[in-house]
């Protein structure tokens, strides 16, 4: 079986310079794009509620464990960028232990617009929800002013 969670965010986000990287958040109910297995609950499955923006508005909970293709379009506003950065992270809040960030990229900006799509794979587990985090140098605060997270989830593979 195929497990899918689409994420989408037409709000502008707020990102702080200085390189670090922030957790991107996506709004929950009517304005997700797709989540019928539940992937982004507000109530969580470690028994916390969430409710948008706090940072956990921004984590994927794996419905079951199995191999995943992890996807993000991301568009920041026009900026002083020397370098934009993304990555997916396992636990970004560190709930069950030591944040796993994979598929990091530090991008220099493109002439035009600043628009990037990525896509990784990965194995997954239900209890270690999923993330996507952004970053930049430019020297004030930038926005991302649209945004989308998707996993899909293959469940006929055995995680370890």
């Amino acid at each position: 079986m195929l497990y899918v969670c689409s994420l989408i965010s037409e709000r502008s986000q707020v990102i702080p310079n200085g390189g670090g990287y922030h957790l991107l958040r996506f709004p929950y109910g009517e304005y997700e794009s797709y989540d019928v297995w539940n992937m982004h609950p507000a109530q969580q499955p470690d028994g916390k509620v969430s409710s948008h923006p706090d940072q956990r508005s921004g984590l994927i909970w794996p419905k079951v464990g199995g191999w995943a293709t992890l996807t993000a379009n991301i568009h920041w506003e026009a900026g002083n960028y020397s370098e934009l950065r993304d990555q997916f992270v396992r636990d970004p809040l560190g709930i069950n232990g030591k944040s796993d960030s994979t598929a990091t990229d530090h991008r220099r900006p493109s002439p035009g617009m600043q628009c990037f799509t990525k896509s990784h794979q990965i194995f997954v587990h239900p209890h270690t929800p999923l993330g996507l985090r952004v970053g930049h140098t430019a020297s004030s605060s930038r926005r991302v002013v649209h945004a989308q997270f998707k996993v899909a989830i293959h469940d006929d593979v055995a995680a370890p």
